[in-house]
């Protein structure tokens, strides 16, 4: 057994309240023993019947960062046409991606097929490999933050074109996109979209329901439904 000290428990939870999504990007590499570190945090990662589903692409080819970058604007132009004014112009306002100036990306993957067909645990909840591979996408956000590192998860793109440029086979799916480098402005102290007074964070006594589910402990969505939920963080 593996016991922490008070110190090392706190620098638990410092990091987890201090991840933050970061989009803008210092024009600095990410030395090769951190990635290592980080990486290998995110293999570390819990996965259903230990199926450890994921992959993880490297990208520094400065093309392919291109070729995926493109793919994101043309996401984020679609995306923006789906809000009223005035979200639409602060929607427009928002860094999304920070693709080509970050150093690495990496790119997750969840293969459905690892140690199938019988998996444990996974018989009746079939979608629980990519939520294993979510585990190992914030292993990976909490190694690179403790690294000083920064991350951000660019979810405004086209999985089945980022599969095709990045070689990826047709059963294999990306889950997600990450942006990695060192932060251009450090880290701020709150969410960014919350600094920009996109969404505020819900308050957690709302969320948290004893023995079954209370429908006057939830709270009520104070945004347009078809917001963009992964660019939260």
């Amino acid at each position: 057994m593996v016991d922490f000290t008070a110190a090392e428990r706190d620098a638990v939870y410092k990091t987890i309240y201090a991840r933050r999504d970061i989009r803008r990007f210092r024009d600095e590499p990410i030395p090769d023993d951190v990635l290592e570190r980080v990486i290998a945090a995110a293999h570390h990662a819990p996965s259903v019947g230990f199926s450890q589903p994921w992959d993880f692409v490297v990208v520094r080819d400065e093309g392919t960062k291109a070729d995926i970058a493109s793919i994101a604007e043309r996401a984020i132009a679609a995306a923006r046409e789906g809000y009223e004014e005035p979200k639409r112009a602060a929607f427009a306002d928002l860094k999304l991606e920070g693709i080509r100036e970050s150093p690495v990306n990496v790119c997750v993957t969840c293969d459905p097929t690892r140690d199938a067909p019988h998996v444990l645990g996974r018989s009746s909840m079939k979608r629980t490999d990519v939520y294993s591979t979510c585990l190992a996408v914030q292993n990976l956000w909490l190694a690179a933050r403790a690294e000083g590192v920064g991350v951000g998860w660019v979810s405004v793109l086209y999985p089945y074109e980022v599969q095709e440029i990045l070689g990826i086979p047709p059963h294999v799916k990306p889950v997600a996109y990450l942006c990695l480098g060192y932060p251009a402005d450090g880290f701020p102290d709150e969410p960014v979209l919350q600094q920009e007074g996109w969404r505020d964070r819900l308050d957690v006594d709302a969320l948290v329901h004893e023995e079954r589910w209370n429908p006057d402990r939830t709270p009520v969505a104070d945004r347009d439904p078809t917001a963009e939920s992964a660019e939260s963080s």
